[in-house]
């Protein structure tokens, strides 16, 4: 598993996912489930979509 996110797209994932999570939290809706998502790619720096797609954010090493 090589990493392919970008230390930019962490911190907007981070971001987005802290965001969605409260605001599931707030409504009381299970759909702040997918903020973990977002969090957890954040936190790992690897996203299995950008692998199936081809892409990365992140910069040659």
């Amino acid at each position: 598993m090589e990493a392919n996110v970008g230390s930019t797209d962490r911190i907007v994932r981070a971001v987005l996912g802290l965001v969605i999570i409260g605001v599931g939290i707030a409504y009381g809706s299970w759909w702040g489930l997918i903020g973990v998502v977002a969090l957890a790619t954040a936190a790992i720096s690897f996203c299995p979509a950008y692998r199936l797609l081809g892409m990365s954010t992140r910069g040659k090493s």
